[in-house]
C-alpha cells in the first residue's frame, strides 16, 4: 500500500531506521530490500515506493549513514561546554571523532569500512564517497589555517597537504584498531594521534616537504 502523501516523512524516517538497524547487523553484504522490509514489519512492495533496486537502497543507506555521522555529538563541540579554540585544539578534535573510540564509532566505523567495498565497484557511490572525504579534508585544511594564523603551524605549510596527511592517518588507524581492538584501545589510539600531531612542522624550514618553499 503507497503511504499517504502526509506521512511520505514520517516512512522515510522509518525506512532509514531500519536501514541502519539491519547494516549494524549484517553489514551492506545483508542490506536487501527483502531485509529492510522485514525489519520494518512491512513488505517489499511498500520498500519498491522508495527505492527501485538494491543499489538505490545502498546509495541512501550511504547517504543515512553520513547524516547520522554529521548528526552525532561532536568532540569539538561538547555539550556541557564551549568547543575547543581554533587551531590545532579544533583539529585534534575534529580527528578524533573520527576514531573507533567508543561503541557507537566502532559500530558507525565497522559500516563506513564496510561500505568502501560497494562504493569501489560503482563509479557513482565511489564518486560520492570521494566528494565526502574531499569534503572531510577541506574542513581539516581550515582549522590547519586556522593553527598557522595562530602560529601554531607554520604560516608556509601546504594546508592541503597536511590535512590530506592527517585524514591517511586517521584512516589507517580506523582500520587497524577494527581489525585489532584489543592492541588499539581508545587510550592507544588518541596517543597515537597525539604523537602524530606532535611531529607537525613547528618552524618553516626548507627542507621539509610540506613547507611550500618561496618564490
Amino acid at each position: 500500500m503507497t503511504p499517504a502523501r502526509g506521512d511520505h516523512a514520517a516512512r522515510r524516517l522509518e525506512v532509514s531506521e531500519a536501514v541502519w538497524r539491519v547494516l549494524s547487523a549484517h553489514g551492506f553484504e545483508g542490506l536487501t530490500l527483502r531485509a529492510v522490509a522485514a525489519e520494518m514489519g512491512a513488505s517489499t512492495g511498500l520498500l519498491t515506493h522508495y527505492f527501485a533496486n538494491k543499489r538505490a537502497l545502498v546509495a541512501y543507506a550511504l547517504d543515512v549513514l553520513d547524516r547520522r555521522s554529521g548528526e552525532r555529538p561532536r568532540r569539538a563541540a561538547p555539550v556541557d561546554g564551549p568547543p575547543p579554540p581554533a587551531g590545532l585544539a579544533r583539529l585534534r578534535a575534529a580527528l578524533l571523532d573520527v576514531l573507533p573510540l567508543d561503541e557507537a564509532a566502532v559500530a558507525g566505523n565497522r559500516i563506513w569500512v564496510g561500505s568502501w567495498d560497494v562504493a569501489l565497484a560503482d563509479p557513482e557511490l565511489a564518486a560520492a564517497h570521494a566528494g565526502r572525504y574531499g569534503r572531510s579534508r577541506e574542513a581539516l585544511a581550515g582549522h590547519i589555517t586556522d593553527a598557522q594564523r595562530l602560529g601554531e603551524l607554520p604560516a608556509g605549510a601546504d594546508a592541503a597537504r597536511l590535512a590530506a596527511g592527517a585524514q591517511a592517518f586517521v584512516l589507517g588507524l580506523v582500520v587497524q584498531a577494527l581489525f585489532a581492538p584489543g592492541e588499539f584501545p581508545a587510550e592507544r589510539q588518541t596517543a597515537l594521534l597525539d604523537g602524530y600531531l606532535a611531529c607537525l612542522p613547528t618552524a618553516a624550514d626548507p627542507a621539509d616537504p610540506a613547507v611550500a618553499t618561496a618564490g
